[in-house]
């Protein structure tokens, strides 16, 4: 059943609408993540659906009820917030900052009760903050008011949280941690979760559903898997120079340009670094033979404009043989990545062997050519390529 949605929802500043017609449906205990470039509007439409700022028309329901219509106490019970927008409490500690998301349930003095002190207790053992209990909250460093922040949160016991960049100041270890967190209070404590984070691969691996903010409307919404197709990253982000990989959930560089100088002979996963050290290095470079379906393939193709390929699951063939060889022959050296020679690959072999046989430097691995790259500069000025 859906839980929250949004009905030609239209967000801005002034009376004018930067996007508009922005409908979400979104059932209890999923995860929604806003991506897009920086501006495009992802706080905007988080801070317009908290009532941080005014949206512009449209409709906000959570559970059939529009929400504009709560008050502001309402609203904490229902929803709470983590924005990127520091707080600067004076003279409050870490637990006091916490205290304070219990205030929607409290009298009009604001006393916590021991129900009240427990559940703060619980919120910061939760995110691995309980010794920052006593600190001085102006004191602490980003990662650590992030988790703080999180705390006072939970503490509202929301039905809906939600937050704007999370992730933003936390090393690795605590992006996981935080995401795990998150993803527990969505699947087993039933919480809606809305949030946006610049890391597209941690939003495609927790998000149930993605909203893909760009320009005056939405570009796409729905589960990652039917909306990030090849290319669509690249496409959201205006990417020009470079790829995301959306397999690895990863950012390539761009690829070097002209002929290739080195021949990498790879497979299984023990080319990628090569292919990488010889980016980072601006070498152009060739590789293969490479099955379609092996883990160097997609790193290769964004990485090189020479890559001979052979269908997967198949033996190699001469063809593919006198194709690489032919790219081979040009190249100042080549590397042996240390991929096992077996049956379905032996033409691999045949192509360091066509190495040795014809006096090309072969190295193994891309630290050995390294050491060895002024063998590989004399070779090319006695082909006469280069100075």
């Amino acid at each position: 059943m859906i839980y929250f949605h949004t009905k030609d929802l239209s967000v801005g500043y002034n009376g004018h609408a930067l996007i508009h017609d922005i409908n979400i449906e979104v059932e209890k205990g999923k995860i929604l993540t806003l991506i897009g470039p920086n501006g495009a509007g992802k706080s905007t439409i988080l801070k317009s659906i908290t009532h941080h700022l005014a949206k512009i028309c449209g409709q906000v329901y959570i559970d059939r009820q529009e929400i504009y219509a709560w008050s502001a106490r309402e609203l904490a019970k229902q929803v709470a917030v983590v924005l990127t927008d520091r707080i600067h409490p004076e003279l409050m500690t870490c637990e006091e900052v916490v205290a304070m998301g219990r205030y929607p349930y409290t009298n009009a003095l604001g006393k916590l009760t021991p129900r009240d002190k427990e559940i703060v207790v619980q919120a910061m053992e939760r995110v691995h903050a309980l010794d920052l209990a006593q600190r001085d909250f102006t004191t602490l460093s980003d990662g650590q008011r992030q988790r703080i922040m999180l705390a006072r949160a939970l503490c509202q016991e929301p039905e809906v949280l939600i937050l704007d960049e999370p992730t933003a100041y936390l090393d690795i270890r605590h992006k996981i941690e935080l995401l795990d967190i998150l993803r527990e209070m969505a699947h087993e404590k039933g919480i809606t979760v809305i949030m946006s984070l610049h890391e597209i691969d941690l939003a495609t691996k927790i998000s149930d559903y993605l909203l893909c903010v760009k320009g005056d409307t939405i570009e796409a919404f729905g589960p990652p898997e039917d909306i990030l197709a090849d290319g669509a990253i690249d496409k959201l982000y205006d990417i020009q120079h470079g790829s995301y990989n959306l397999l690895f959930g990863s950012v390539e560089l761009a690829k070097p340009q002209g002929e290739p100088q080195v021949f990498v002979v790879g497979g299984g996963g023990a080319g990628i670094a090569c292919y990488r050290a010889l980016q980072k290095r601006q070498i152009p470079f060739a590789a293969g033979i490479l099955f379609t379906n092996d883990v160097d393939y997609p790193v290769a193709q964004e990485l090189s404009d020479y890559v001979v390929t052979a269908p997967a699951f198949e033996p190699m063939t001469e063809a593919h043989y006198q194709q690489a060889a032919q790219i081979l022959l040009r190249c100042d050296c080549v590397i042996d990545a240390g991929t096992p020679i077996g049956t379905l690959n032996s033409m691999n072999g045949r192509l360091l062997d066509l190495a040795r046989e014809k006096g090309i430097p072969l190295y193994s691995g891309w630290q050995a050519m390294e050491n060895k790259k002024d063998s590989r500069e004399n070779r090319r000025r006695e082909r006469g390529v280069g100075p």
